[in-house]
């Protein structure tokens, strides 16, 4: 019958050999994408902590990509400025040159937003273009390019929050813009990570109980960072700081601590207890941790899955370190970016020993 041709069994060998270089190369975009957010989320911090996130006062999508560029075109943003009561309570003495910086620091968040936006659509359209994203992967990126979308009206919709009745913008909507960033980042991370497993094709034993505990962790991470958002717009770290007592107390009295009514405003308006209870679950997260290394080390001993629970614990420790210096220290800047900085490492970690016992076999 003769042989078959040449190439009958080549081209599926060729492109199964072919397929871990495509999947590491969507990996290096997913991973870079990551890096990304986690720089916008430094520079978010930077732009909350110097006041500079109500410097801009419109939303210019296409145009507002080029500052201004004479010196009426800065006169007519600083006029805009003027006219909201951020400008009339907190700084009135703020000159021409003070507002320059508060709004290059803005410019330059919203400038990164933008560069994110590109950095996921282009590289998406090329790869799909080439058919040489994974399966499944198609509607989950769609997934996380929504996010985005979303994180950039819900970053407007904070912003408004601050330019008419108030000086600062609303606590809650600073943590919602804040927890989208985080829901990102995890969703990149979580993406990348599970290219490794494809890739290297190296199988995990099964392990459900860590595997709870894994999922586990990173809600409470993002429940914490979310936390973090209410304290932050609150600048609640600035008003009660000692550690470990809290305006004297361990844990302050009921009343202190529902002083607002109806109740629900306390968890979103009252300084004492928005702070307090992100004491708390920094405690629980710390326990958690613990709790799951110590697991991980006698269910899985000598297993990868047990040097990732450490270096969980490890760096939840690490930051919880940072955070009562940040708070000792009333939030100089630096303290504050390092608080944020390393809350979003501690989010990776966990997201990828989360994705890794997902996978196992």
């Amino acid at each position: 019958m003769g042989e078959p041709p040449a190439n009958f069994a080549i081209l599926p060998a060729a492109k199964d050999a072919r397929q871990p270089a495509l999947y590491s190369a969507v990996a290096i975009w997913l991973w870079s994408l990551a890096g990304l957010v986690f720089l916008m989320v430094i520079v978010g911090g930077a732009t909350r902590l110097t006041e500079s996130g109500l410097s801009i006062t419109e939303w210019k999508p296409l145009a507002g990509v080029i500052p201004p560029l004479s010196s009426a075109e800065w006169l007519a943003e600083f006029e805009n400025y003027k006219k909201i009561p951020q400008y009339a309570q907190l700084f009135p003495d703020k000159d021409l040159r003070g507002f320059k910086f508060i709004f290059f620091v803005e410019w330059g968040h919203r400038l990164l937003g933008r560069l994110i936006g590109a950095a996921m659509v282009l590289p998406l359209i090329f790869f799909w273009a080439k058919g040489r994203l994974p399966p499944g992967f198609k509607p989950k990126l769609l997934g996380v390019l929504a996010l985005g979308g979303l994180q950039g009206l819900v970053g407007w919709w904070m912003v408004k929050s601050g330019l008419s009745d108030r000086v600062e913008v609303a606590q809650e909507r600073l943590a919602i813009h804040l927890l989208l960033a985080s829901l990102t980042f995890a969703a990149l991370v979580w993406l990348a990570a599970s290219l490794k497993c494809r890739v290297a094709q190296i199988p995990e034993r099964r392990l459900p109980g860590l595997r709870w505990f894994a999922g586990g962790m990173v809600v409470l991470v993002l429940l914490q960072i979310g936390l973090g958002g209410l304290v932050a717009g609150l600048r609640a770290g600035r008003a009660f700081n000692t550690w470990p007592l809290i305006d004297g107390y361990f844990w302050p009295p009921l009343d202190k601590l529902t002083l607002l009514s109806p109740l629900w405003r306390n968890f979103l308006d009252n300084i004492l207890l928005v702070q307090f209870q992100h004491r708390m679950i920094a405690y629980a997260l710390l326990a958690l941790a613990l709790a799951q290394a110590v697991y991980a080390s006698r269910a899985a001993a000598g297993s990868r899955a047990v040097r990732r629970a450490w270096a969980v614990a490890g760096l939840v420790a690490m930051q919880a370190s940072i955070g009562i210096a940040t708070l000792v220290l009333v939030v100089p800047l630096w303290a504050g970016l390092l608080h944020q900085a390393f809350a979003m490492i501690v989010l990776g970690m966990a997201v990828v020993h989360a994705q890794a016992l997902s996978q196992a076999r």
